[in-house]
């Protein structure tokens, strides 16, 4: 008996505890979910993705670069030889998946911003996409393409947080239109 009455008040706890529970769940700031992502800066959806571009490009850039060692440049990619750089890749599309599509959630009022971090992450994408090994292609010539990448997603990085910096587009807008209440009041003459 005491077991029952037992049951049904911890059944009613939660019941009456989960609606706010979810409630709080829905307003705490962004949650990563791994150190592994973005292991510089958590504190929002827009810093982990910012953090995250050029600390996963790096993960596979060092995957790569074992595989070269490993194999040389020209075997570099030949039969499975690339299986572990684009595993890397497929992979850290998945992961960056949720912290960009929080940054763009973040971004809501910035045009410019969100153009910017499309930009960014095609920009990264493409990157990704780059780490392979093209024939004929010289060593030093890789390593330079390869580092190079780092100055232009900084600098994408870098146009995404100055567009921060600058008042959201409903925020100019409502500044920049007149009152309604304005223009409907008509002028008085003044008197003679």
């Amino acid at each position: 008996m005491i077991d029952r009455f037992l049951l049904a008040c911890l059944a009613v706890a939660a019941c009456l505890f989960a609606p706010a529970a979810s409630a709080q769940k829905a307003t705490q700031p962004f949650d990563p979910g791994s150190r592994y992502i973005c292991p510089n800066n958590q504190d929002s959806g827009l810093d982990c993705y910012l953090d995250a571009v050029t600390h996963l490009y790096t993960m596979c850039r060092h995957v790569k670069s074992i595989e070269i060692i490993e194999f040389g440049m020209e075997k570099a990619q030949e039969g499975v030889n690339g299986a572990k750089s684009e595993y890397c890749v497929d992979k850290q599309k998945v992961n960056i998946t949720r912290p960009y599509q929080a940054a763009l959630r973040e971004a809501t009022g910035w045009r410019e911003v969100v153009e910017s971090l499309r930009t960014l992450q095609q920009l990264w994408l493409e990157s990704m996409v780059s780490l392979r090994y093209q024939a004929g292609e010289a060593a030093d010539s890789y390593e330079e393409r390869v580092n190079r990448i780092y100055d232009e997603l900084s600098f994408k990085i870098e146009s995404v947080r100055v567009g921060f910096s600058t008042a959201p587009d409903g925020a100019a807008t409502m500044v920049a239109r007149p009152r309604a209440d304005a223009k409907a009041k008509p002028k008085s003459k003044a008197p003679q």
